[in-house]
């Protein structure tokens, strides 16, 4: 797990994507223009909560989210995603 100086505030939380996939089950190799975004990736910081609702992802969960949710932005040369815990759908 990728460490960062950033602390996301009140209930968002800081997620780096998996990979997008390179091949289909079935094998076939998929090129770069079709590859979808990943709505999978892995918590790396989470922020305190709001005042009546704390946060229940932790650092280091593997977490499913909409395919459009979060805010990209690059951090040590590295892609992120930071979004509010609201828009993470489930912890797998």
């Amino acid at each position: 797990m990728t460490k960062v100086s950033v602390k996301p505030l009140a209930d968002r939380v800081l997620i780096e994507p998996a990979a997008a996939e390179q091949k289909t089950a079935g094998g076939i190799i998929i090129p770069d223009t079709a590859k979808e975004k990943p709505q999978r990736g892995t918590v790396i910081a989470v922020g305190p909560g709001k005042k009546d609702e704390p946060v229940t992802v932790k650092e280091g969960d593997l977490v499913l989210y909409g395919k459009y949710a979060g805010t990209e932005i690059t951090i040590e040369g590295n892609d992120y995603l930071i979004m509010r815990e609201s828009d993470i759908v489930a912890i797998i």
